[in-house]
């Protein structure tokens, strides 16, 4: 009968466990503090900030719908638009990012494909759920949507190219 022969100073079993438990425990405050970091700038950019729009969302659309812009003048508002609607969505998926890394355990592998299209299934959610208000007039859109206020809004951008 042999047995093997470990050499003294390799660690057993228990000791490496317990090694690299303490090595997870170590990075555990930066993956926390990452993961508040993303949680915090999602919240920022996430349509569950009120405030938020006027400070990050519209300048990041009007950004998104001047580079359109260049592309075609007529881009500008549906560039903006879209821009609007991706920082949202670029919120809620930061926001579902820093939650992952604060409270997911260690030894949980990740799926970031699978993240990825968990965060863009509930931002659709989100955003069919908001449209679906409006249509049934439950919630009411700001007077700045009515097509008369577009056109001006157009005209005052388009003078500014």
């Amino acid at each position: 009968m042999t047995s093997a022969i470990k050499h003294p100073l390799q660690p057993t079993s228990a000791l490496s466990e317990d090694l690299s438990e303490r090595g997870n425990q170590a990075k555990s405050p930066w993956k926390k503090l990452r993961g508040g970091v993303l949680f915090v700038l999602g919240y920022l950019l996430s349509p569950l900030s009120w405030w938020n729009d006027l400070v990050f969302n519209l300048p990041l659309a009007y950004l998104f719908g001047y580079i359109c812009s260049l592309v075609n003048r007529d881009w500008l508002l549906p560039g903006a638009i879209a821009g609007y609607w991706f920082s949202n969505i670029a919120g809620i998926l930061l926001m579902q990012a820093g939650i992952i890394d604060t409270f997911q355990e260690n030894s949980q592998e990740r799926n970031p494909k699978k993240e990825l299209l968990t965060g863009l299934a509930s931002a659709t959610a989100y955003t069919l759920l908001i449209v679906t208000l409006i249509q049934l007039k439950i919630l009411e859109t700001p007077d700045l949507l009515l097509s008369k206020a577009l056109t001006n809004i157009s005209a005052m951008l388009s003078a500014l190219h």
